[in-house]
């Protein structure tokens, strides 16, 4: 299996500097389906790539278990986890409800630095879509993410910890296998700025709304691409 994400070396700094590393390169190559939802995690492979020891690499796992992007299997070792249709459905559906409240809380809350931050963000995404042909919405995590900005610019510490919490990069997962789909760049830019607008007019219930509209959109997009793979898998 080839994971062009890595870099060759990584250095030697002190195990939890390393381990903390390992891990971002480890949850990028995740998100981006470099190792794909049920691919082995290949520590043998991911040692000698990284030129690392196995243990800052087994620590980083772990941290990859706890984020729920990773899971054991008896007899089989760690692989990148896999969900159903069902599952899919259940986590959008908190989605849509907590992060349309989010962007509820944002309209009331975000001030015009803030906004004005978002909007620059989403100038940058639109710039890195067309410098992907179109093909591609990949948002990295923290201050890049426009879900993460809003979801902070709520205002409610619970909200945030638990969207931006352990289950915000299996979102993201999610979230990337959706925006490959054809056109789906664009529209997401696109619902991603409306909602921006509706904040900045501080039109709480429209915000709210777009939030919701926008991730049931996404969830429809993985839904028909879960449901094409089990078609090819009867067929094969």
């Amino acid at each position: 299996m080839s994971i062009n994400l890595f870099h060759p070396h990584l250095g030697e700094p002190d195990s939890q500097t390393l381990s903390d590393r390992l891990s971002d390169e480890l949850i990028t190559a995740v998100v981006r389906g470099e190792i794909p939802p049920g691919g082995k995690i290949n520590e043998p492979l991911l040692a000698r790539r990284f030129q690392v020891s196995r243990g800052p690499l087994r620590e980083a796992i772990r941290r990859l278990e706890g984020l729920h992007l990773v899971t054991r299997v008896p007899h089989a070792g760690a692989r990148v986890v896999t969900l159903d249709a069902a599952q899919v459905r259940e986590i959008y559906e908190m989605r849509e409800a907590l992060e349309g409240m989010a962007a509820r809380l944002a309209a009331r809350n975000m001030s015009a630095a803030e906004i004005a931050d978002l909007k620059t963000l989403l100038d940058a995404h639109a710039q890195q879509i067309d410098a992907a042909g179109g093909n591609e919405y990949y948002q990295r995590e923290g201050d890049f993410d426009i879900h993460y900005r809003i979801i902070r610019g709520s205002g409610n510490a619970r909200l945030t910890g638990f969207l931006c919490g352990e289950l915000y990069h299996l979102i993201r997962m999610f979230r990337y296998r959706s925006s490959l789909v054809a056109s789906r760049p664009q529209r997401a830019l696109a619902e991603h700025r409306a909602i921006a607008e509706a904040i900045e007019r501080h039109d709480e219930e429209l915000a709210e709304m777009l939030m919701r509209r926008h991730i049931t959109s996404a969830r429809q997009s993985i839904e028909r691409q879960l449901g094409e793979s089990e078609r090819l898998k009867v067929k094969s």
